[in-house]
């Protein structure tokens, strides 16, 4: 698994309350698919606390995609919606809980209009 996921997932529990999720509440397992391996990472949202372990467990919404792709969406050099309409990632359960999660995840560095969350930026 790449570093730049671990340090996503690391630092999204290490924060403990992200002001741009208050309003959401839900739990989302992230599934990387390597061949017959699975890497899971399950992120917990109360009104903007966030849990986040390595559980398989149930959980609202499931994104399913490789560790690869998952590595280049945390490092801002993937979009997650295109990712989804080209079939490289799917998303089962409560799509509404991607939406609001993607609003954490870094944007490229040549990308106009809102700035999203980059590590430092607020």
């Amino acid at each position: 698994m790449g570093d730049a996921t671990t340090r996503f997932f690391e630092d999204l529990d290490q924060r403990g309350y992200e002001p741009v999720l208050a309003k959401v509440s839900g739990a989302l397992r992230f599934d990387l698919h390597e061949g017959p391996q699975t890497l899971h990472w399950l992120v917990r949202i109360d009104r903007g606390n966030i849990k986040v372990s390595r559980e398989d467990m149930e959980a609202d919404t499931v994104v399913g995609t490789s560790p690869a792709l998952f590595e280049e969406l945390v490092s801002g050099r993937e979009n997650g919606l295109a990712a989804l309409l080209r079939g490289d990632m799917t998303v089962t359960g409560d799509g509404r809980l991607v939406v609001q999660m993607e609003r954490i995840f870094p944007g490229s560095a040549n990308s106009r209009g809102p700035q999203r969350y980059r590590k430092g930026v607020q």
